[in-house]
Parts: C-alpha cells; structure tokens; sequence
C-alpha cells in the first residue's frame, strides 16, 4: 500500500498481521499506529521513502510484506516492489504479497507487468 492507502485501510493490515502471527511470525513490525516501523528505504532522485507495509522474521529469516490493493497509478507501487524483491534477494530475505479479495486480478496484472510472475500472492 501507498500513503494515504495505508490509513484508509487499516483493517487490511491489522488482518494480516494477526495471519503472520498464527502463522508463526515473529518480531513483527508495520507501518501503523502501535507498532515499530520497518526499515525505512530513500529513492534516491525522487527524494521519497518507501516502508514496507510488514516486516517479520520466522525461522531467523528476515520477511517483508505488502500488502496490494487497487489504485490509479500503478507505477509508485511497481517501483515499490522492484526495490523490495531486490534488498530482499541481495540479502538473503524473502519478499511476499499480500492481497484480499476484489485485488487478485489487479495483483497478477502488476506482477506480471514488472516479471515478478514467480511470486505467488498470499491470499487473506
């Protein structure tokens, strides 16, 4: 999610959160109210930040998560997840989607237009 996506949906992030927590995640940080943020990522050029919507760690594996809803432009959320698929291969973490219901489609069309068709969203 994007700025002002993320107060809007607040209940979207709460959901997934409580999923990574029955799902064993630990030390779980989001980018709300309440919890500790996640790393925090500069673009450069652009002079803005780019948080993760979840970061967790399971297994001594560092995870970060996003969370995909529908939005006009695309493209401050592709460039989003290229930087997050990328940290995340260079140092040995993993990167996933979340998204819900009514963003599926939504979700593999963005996937497939930045080739990041081997990631398979997880479904809430």
């Amino acid at each position: 999610m994007i700025g002002k996506q993320k107060l809007e949906n607040i209940a979207i992030l709460e959901k997934s959160i409580n999923h990574l927590q029955a799902q064993g995640f630990e030390n779980i940080k989001a980018d709300m109210p309440g919890y500790e943020t996640p790393k925090t990522f500069l673009k450069k050029g652009a002079g803005s930040n780019m948080v993760p919507d979840i970061s967790a760690v399971k297994n001594g594996i560092k995870h970060y998560f996003d969370i995909s809803l529908k939005l006009d432009k695309p493209s401050i959320l592709k460039s989003k997840w290229l930087l997050l698929d990328t940290y995340s291969r260079l140092n040995a973490a993993v990167f996933k989607i979340i998204t819900t219901k009514g963003h599926f489609k939504f979700t593999d069309q963005l996937l497939e237009d930045i080739n990041l068709t081997n990631k398979e969203p997880l479904k809430i």
